[in-house]
């Protein structure tokens, strides 16, 4: 039984060696410099228009929707409590309403304190 774990184990141990292959970030001019800052950098520099539109277009407006049916399900709820307790309660739809406006107004302005 250990000489069976022993072989699998080399024979395992072999074919990793033998199949693994180097990995090098090469440069823009492909000589395989191994610049790894360069390639993300230019990876970002790529990817960055996308990854703004698909926030701007998909993720801000999920976000928006959310707070907004939260806004006016807490005022709702709200409003049944003042008619059942004679108290209105500000501090919850005040704060769903501040993060809805926070998070409307967000596109405009995160993208320049981001830097892209």
């Amino acid at each position: 039984m250990k000489r069976k774990l022993f072989v699998s184990t080399l024979i395992i141990m072999v074919m990793v060696c033998a199949l693994a292959v180097p990995a090098l970030a090469a440069s823009g001019g492909g000589s395989g410099s191994g610049d790894v800052s360069g390639a993300i950098e230019s990876t970002w520099s790529a990817a960055a228009g996308q990854l703004k539109t698909i926030v701007n277009n998909v993720v801000f407006p999920a976000i928006d929707m959310i707070l907004a049916i939260f806004f006016f399900v807490k005022l709702g709820t709200t409003y049944f409590d003042y008619r059942k307790h004679g108290q209105f309660e500000w501090a919850p739809p005040a704060i769903l309403l501040a993060c809805l406006i926070f998070t409307l107004t967000a596109p405009t302005y995160i993208w320049s304190i981001i830097g892209i």
